[in-house]
This record gives C-alpha cells, structure tokens and sequence, in this order.
C-alpha cells in the first residue's frame, strides 16, 4: 500500500517438516522482475535437480501469485511515481558477445509487494529483519468473492474466519492467511481495480479489505502473514487503516496485489514470498509463489 500516510509479538516458530520441502523452491524464484515462471510448473516424476546439490520433492505444483513488474503496474493515487525499466545497454559488444542490462526505479509499495510491519508500527520489523519464517509458511484461503461481488467495499470479516474453520479446521500459529476477493481479475484494469483512476486522489477508492475485527482475530492466532489480491489489506475507503495498524503493531507483515488465489485450495498450499531485502525498508516488490503437494 502507498500513499503519502503510510500506512508485535514475536516470531512463530514453524516447523522445519513444514518448510524445508519448498524453501528449495524459494531459491529457484529469487530473480526479480518482469518475467515469471509459468502457472502450474511441475517436478518430474524423480526428485528433480533445482541447483548444486539441491532438490526438491517429486511432483507437486508451482503456482505464480506474482503480477508482472511494467508500465501497467498499478500504484497508489499519491505515489511520486511507478514501475521505470530504462535499457542501459542491449546489443552485441564490440567483443563480439550479447549483453543487455537495465535500471530500474520503483516506489517499494506497488504491484505485487511486501508491507514491513514498520509500514504502520513504530518499532515493527524493517524488510530485512522479516524472519523467513514469516515469508515461507503453510497458507490458507479465506474466500470472500460472494461479499466482494455484493458490495465493493467488502471486509473479512470474524465471522469470515469462524466459518473458514468450521469448514476447514482451524488456523495454526505460523500460518500465512491469504485472503481471495476475486479482485485480481481486474488487473491492470486501473479505474476498475481501484474503484477510482484520478491520479493523486486516494478519497473515492472502492475495494475489499480487512477489518478491524477480523485482523484482531488473526493477531490472536499468531499468524506469520497476511496476503490479498486487492490493493490494500484495508478496503478502499477506510481513513484510518485500521487493519495495517492492528496487524504489524502485532509484527505480522502483508502481501498486498497477490495474484492467482483462484488456483489456491483452502488448505495445502505452502506460500514462498521473497520481497526485495531493503534495509530498513517499510516494504517492497515481491515475487511470491505456492507450492501445491500432488500432480
């Protein structure tokens, strides 16, 4: 999230059992930028070689929940500026060999991003003293698309979660709680995304988030992080955010603009976000990814 008003308990440990089939995973993702692997990438049969003496388990299925990096990439109202991609050099040199390399210049909150908890908390974590533990985890999907698609300015609710337990048993300590609006359909669709397309006015933006409530339920459960596919964990027409307040005074960062929670079953996934590690920053780009057990 960014705008011009920027927008703590500790760490969860999480099992290594948990973490270690995927964090292999991460290691292949590492490179930032414009491209991505494709949707639903799957290991071979045997385990399958992702580096010098790396492996990870046999089958299983990436899922991209990265939008691409570009000139379309969507930014706050108020932000200075976006996405810059300038070519420093493309060609063959006079050795005789290709090379190409690029600048680029980006505000840290846009596209699909990290929220440090020092975002919206004083003394939160910057995103380079964000533990892994909270970046790699076990996840699970909160669908609210039924309310979003009744009112635009819906909000996870309480209730939202009771019911996602009933159904689904109940969320652990050191679970990254992705919630699934439907919004990412409208990307890069600005006026449609937002709710509003005049640059520099943030005060008629329309899209679900997070409330209050509902993030003092999750902050209660220990959560690593929380993720959505809108523009904000707290909806389009909140003054206060409230949500961003609650949740990184708790330490607990945010994934912001996730893409592709459609292919995401409410339990299984385990989520692999790497943002940029800006020190001292209070967020920045993301690539991040899910890991999906089976063929």
């Amino acid at each position: 999230m960014r705008r011009h008003l920027r927008h703590d308990s500790a760490p969860v440990s999480i099992s290594v059992l948990h973490v270690l089939p995927v964090l292999v995973f991460g290691l292949a993702l590492l490179p930032l930028g414009c491209g991505h692997a494709a949707s639903g990438e799957r290991g071979s049969g045997a385990a399958s070689s992702v580096g010098a003496g790396k492996n990870f388990p046999a089958g299983g299925r990436l899922v991209d929940l990265s939008h691409t990096f570009d000139a379309k990439t969507i930014y706050w109202p108020t932000s200075p500026s976006g996405f810059e991609l300038k070519s420093i050099s493309h060609g063959f040199t006079p050795g005789g060999f290709f090379y190409s390399s690029n600048s680029l210049c980006a505000p840290e909150h846009g596209g699909t991003h990290l929220d440090s908890p020092i975002h919206f908390a004083e003394h939160g974590s910057t995103s380079e003293a964000i533990p892994l533990s909270r970046l790699i985890a076990p996840a699970v999907v909160i669908d609210i698309g039924a309310a979003a698609a009744a009112n635009p300015d819906a909000l996870l609710e309480p209730s939202h979660i009771a019911g996602f337990e009933r159904q689904h048993g109940a969320i652990e300590a050191g679970t990254i709680v992705l919630v699934r609006t439907g919004w990412a359909a409208r990307w890069p669709d600005r006026k449609a995304y937002m709710g509003d397309d005049k640059p520099g006015d943030a005060s008629n933006l329309h899209f679900p988030g997070i409330s209050e409530g509902a993030s003092r339920a999750l902050v209660e459960r220990r959560i690593a992080a929380v993720g959505i596919d809108t523009a904000s964990i707290d909806h389009g027409p909140s003054r206060n955010f409230i949500a961003h307040q609650v949740l990184m005074t708790a330490d607990i960062p945010a994934f912001e603009n996730v893409a592709a929670l459609d292919q995401l079953p409410p339990r299984g996934a385990v989520v692999i976000a790497l943002p940029m590690k800006i020190a001292g920053g209070s967020g920045g780009p993301a690539r991040i990814a899910a890991w999906l057990p089976g063929r």
